[in-house]
């Protein structure tokens, strides 16, 4: 199986990867992680803000917005 790793922030939309891991401080991680974004999650980009620095992803149902130097801490896989 060929996986590439990368950053949340530049999954591009309509695009699906899964969470990997989330590299941030605790207080971030520990929101990040009541809001479902668990390892091994399947995450979507759906829309993109047009200045760029917000983004909405599905995640488990729900859509959730996570700003750019927020989803940079978190490493997805692509499969």
């Amino acid at each position: 199986m060929n996986t590439k790793i990368t950053t949340l922030n530049k999954l591009p939309v309509n695009e699906t990867g899964f969470i990997y891991d989330i590299q941030c401080s605790e207080n971030v991680k520990r929101r990040l992680l009541d809001l479902g974004i668990v390892k091994n999650t399947c995450i979507k980009t759906i829309l993109k803000s047009p200045s760029n620095g917000l983004k909405a992803f599905s995640i488990r149902g729900s859509l959730i917005a996570i700003r750019d130097e927020d989803s940079s801490s978190i490493k997805i896989y692509i499969k």
